[in-house]
């Protein structure tokens, strides 16, 4: 796994990149990781919070966990490195044009195609043997792209990031500046994913949408079903 893969993985667990942040004192703050450590004589799996201080590597141990997956694992860490109060939300720099460091990173993050979930997604259904279009118009006539598309089984997959399209598990409604802005962005953004689903519905397609924060590998695993269904279903 990539370093960019690895601490995609933990922004996806920890609920954001914002959210890994531990206060060292004097107004500076290091980014952490959870490492999940499995003991062979007991097989138990044991969490540590990670992070770097004047070059030095520190850790907290923060307990055992029992996911049954290492995605659900590393959720488990993150909750229970917060319930000790060993984690902080990264304040955002004076002057920035950003209302919340969640937003700053958001924003600075944001891009329409070949995001780092995306890029995953896409090579664990490669990896399930699977061949798609990518950043396609499931319909010509209908101007919305789906991140992932199978034509013949007629399956159009989207990749939700979790500010963007109101995840009910990660997002966080804006409550200082310009929360009227982003609640009315983020109401509009759902909106739209509900016509788009609606449409291409209605036209034949199965529509499988799929959050940043979820396993890729899974999630592959969900949309290899429904499209060898679907292609079995179609006699092609």
């Amino acid at each position: 796994m990539t370093a960019a893969a690895r601490a995609a993985e933990q922004d996806r667990a920890a609920g954001g990149q914002h959210r890994r942040a531990v206060d060292v004192g004097q107004g500076r703050f290091a980014r952490a990781s959870i490492a999940l450590r499995l003991y062979q004589r007991t097989r138990r799996i044991r969490a540590y919070l990670r992070w770097s201080d004047d070059g030095r590597t520190r850790e907290r141990y923060v307990g055992e966990v029992d996911g049954s997956t290492r995605a659900a694992n590393l959720r488990q860490a993150w909750a229970a490195a917060w319930a000790l109060d060993l984690l902080t939300e990264e304040p955002v720099p004076a002057g920035s044009w950003a209302s919340s460091r969640e937003s700053r990173a958001v924003m600075a993050a944001n891009k329409g195609r070949d995001t780092v979930p995306e890029l995953l997604l896409r090579k664990a259904l490669h990896r399930q043997g699977l061949r798609y279009r990518v950043s396609a118009r499931p319909l010509a006539e209908f101007r919305r792209t789906a991140d992932v598309v199978f034509t013949k089984a007629r399956v159009a997959v989207f990749v939700d990031g979790c500010f963007w399209h109101g995840c009910p598990e990660h997002h966080r409604p804006a409550t200082k500046q310009h929360s009227g802005f982003w609640s009315q962005k983020i109401e509009g953004n759902r909106a739209r994913d509900k016509e788009t689903n609606d449409v291409l519905q209605e036209a034949g397609w199965t529509v499988i949408r799929v959050w940043e924060h979820e396993d890729p590998v899974e999630a592959a695993r969900r949309i290899t079903e429904v499209v060898r269904s679907r292609t079995r279903g179609s006699g092609t």
